[in-house]
């Protein structure tokens, strides 16, 4: 029986894998407790998804500070847009959106046909069960997005939709100020 290796040390490889699991496992974890903390009304429970929400909003703009520090501006809504389907979503997901829509009057449809959190759940076939018990795990994402963008300078409102699991959508509205 050989024993797990628990130094710090290893390849850059080794260490990504860690990182990998421990956001895995950190997302798992942070829903959990939101489902877990006493919910007596509808209320509780939109009030534990915006926390979710609130804390991928603080990561989304940490995540773009950190990227974009030495990049030139953007030079419209699209482009940004398109930042985030490619080079967050790479960084965070290890993969591209698989899909980027836009009606071209400030509303954008990215689809992730193998969502990376919905990937190891189970389900019966898309199911509404299945889509409501999937739903929490996109608070996050959405909240990330958002931060993303708003550190960009767009302001946003971000709705997410399970659509049959491992595919979801996120809407993003781009607010006119």
């Amino acid at each position: 029986m050989s024993t797990p290796n628990l130094s710090l040390s290893g390849t850059p490889e080794e260490k990504r894998f860690v990182a990998e699991s421990s956001l895995d496992f950190l997302i798992m974890e942070m829903v959990q407790l939101m489902q877990r903390s006493p919910v007596e009304a509808e209320n509780d429970k939109e009030a534990a998804y915006f926390k979710l929400e609130a804390l991928g909003y603080r990561v989304g703009m940490a995540l773009v500070e950190r990227f974009t520090k030495d990049r030139p501006r953007f030079i419209d809504n699209l482009d940004v847009v398109k930042f985030i389907c490619k080079e967050l979503w790479i960084t965070v997901f290890k993969k591209q959106i698989d899909n980027l829509k836009t009606n071209h009057r400030g509303v954008y449809v990215l689809t992730d046909n193998n969502f990376r959190w919905f990937m190891r759940m189970s389900s019966d076939g898309g199911s509404a069960e299945t889509s409501r018990q999937a739903f929490p795990y996109l608070a996050f994402p959405c909240g990330l997005i958002r931060g993303a963008l708003a550190n960009l300078g767009v302001v946003t409102v971000v709705i997410a939709e399970v659509t049959s699991i491992p595919s979801c959508t996120f809407q993003i509205k781009i607010s006119k100020t």
